[in-house]
């Protein structure tokens, strides 16, 4: 993916748009609610003692903190390519152990084939274009264990004229519109997962968010 523009100059999308905006990054999730998304996805995920656990585009940590804080047994990792986000997600995490954040880009993912039980990613896929999603949700793939599962909350699923103001314009944003109706489904599938829709609600800010689990199928005999 490349995005650069006046804001950003890079060939990724920082997590609240430019980089000017990253000190207000974790006060804005808070006001637009997103603690109780990541609760939801954190359950979602029944992440298990010992999991080894990725979130990608983990921007600050504030989603990979609350999974080590819920799961203190599991192996978590949270990988972003914006070293600024890392560094702040670092801070956060402070002493805890069994947390590490590493730079890293979704479509080129440097861990094993088959390293993690579980992946996160919450509000993510729209920061990725049309071309970068396939490789991502590939890479996603490659590094679940069979039986693994990805849990993703982003703007997606079916919005109408009764999602209010942010639907109408996050249908008019060629990133976010590109999540809509069964797009993600379709993208998951494609890359080998069997794909839920989990649950989809309004959200005053985004339009709507719609939860998936993905699961890399069990190939053993």
């Amino acid at each position: 993916m490349v995005c650069v523009t006046k804001h950003h100059p890079h060939d990724y999308l920082p997590a609240a748009g430019h980089d000017a905006l990253l000190p207000g990054y974790d006060l804005l999730t808070r006001l637009m609610g997103f603690n109780k998304v990541y609760e939801i996805l954190i359950a979602q995920a029944e992440i298990a003692a010992n999991h080894r656990v990725l979130e990608i585009g983990c921007g600050t940590g504030n989603l990979t903190t609350r999974v080590k804080h819920a799961h203190p047994s599991a192996e978590v990792i949270g990988s972003d390519p914006d070293p600024r986000a890392l560094r702040r997600a670092q801070r956060k995490a402070g002493r805890l152990t069994g947390i590490r954040f590493e730079r890293s880009y979704a479509q080129q993912l440097p861990y094993a084939e088959g390293e993690f039980d579980r992946v996160l990613s919450s509000m993510m896929l729209h920061h990725l274009d049309d071309e970068t999603k396939p490789a991502a949700a590939a890479e996603i793939f490659r590094v679940l264990r069979p039986g693994g599962r990805l849990h993703l909350v982003d703007i997606g699923g079916e919005i109408t004229s009764h999602d209010g103001l942010a639907a109408r314009i996050i249908r008019r944003s060629h990133h976010a519109s590109g999540n809509l109706g069964d797009a993600i489904p379709r993208l998951l599938r494609t890359a080998g997962f069997d794909c839920t829709e989990v649950a989809s609600e309004r959200h005053r800010f985004v339009g709507r968010l719609t939860y998936y689990r993905a699961t890399r199928p069990d190939t053993a005999p």
